[in-house]
C-alpha cells in the first residue's frame, strides 16, 4: 500500500516536472551547467524522459525499467542542482537560500533510491529482491 502510494506520488512528481521542462524551460536552462552541450535540446529531452518515466512507473510491464531510467535521470541531473546552489542562480530575480538547496541536494540520493524501491528493482532494505 505504501509502495503503491509512493509510486503514484513519484509518477505525478515526474509528470509535472516533465511538463514544466517542456512548457517553461527557462529556469531549467538557467541551472544547466555550462559544460552541457545543446542545453535547449537536453532540457527538452529531460522533460520527455520524465514524462516517459512517470508513465512507465504506472505500467507493471515497464515499471522496473522506468524506475531504473528515473534513478539514472536523477543522478544525471544532480549536477544542475549543485550548479544552482553553488552559483546562487536566481529565478525571476529571487535567489533561493541554503534552506532550499541543502535539503534539495541531500534528498537526491533518496529520490534515486525511491525510484528503485517503488519500481520493485529491489526491496532493499526490506528484504530479498523480487
Amino acid at each position: 500500500m505504501i509502495r503503491s502510494s509512493l509510486r503514484v506520488i513519484l509518477a505525478v512528481f515526474y509528470l509535472v516536472a516533465g511538463i514544466l521542462h517542456l512548457m517553461s524551460p527557462g529556469g531549467f536552462l538557467a541551472i544547466t551547467p555550462h559544460w552541457v552541450p545543446f542545453p535547449e535540446i537536453v532540457v527538452a529531452f529531460t522533460g520527455v524522459a520524465e514524462i516517459a518515466g512517470a508513465v512507465g512507473l504506472m505500467i507493471p510491464q515497464t515499471r522496473k525499467w522506468a524506475a531504473i531510467g528515473l534513478a539514472l535521470y536523477a543522478l544525471c541531473v544532480w549536477p544542475a542542482n549543485f550548479n544552482h546552489a553553488l552559483n546562487g542562480i536566481a529565478f525571476d530575480g529571487n535567489a533561493l537560500s541554503w534552506w532550499y538547496h541543502g535539503p534539495r541536494l541531500a534528498f537526491q540520493p533518496v529520490l534515486i533510491w525511491l525510484a528503485f524501491w517503488v519500481g520493485h528493482v529491489t526491496n532493499w532494505p526490506f528484504g530479498k529482491s523480487r
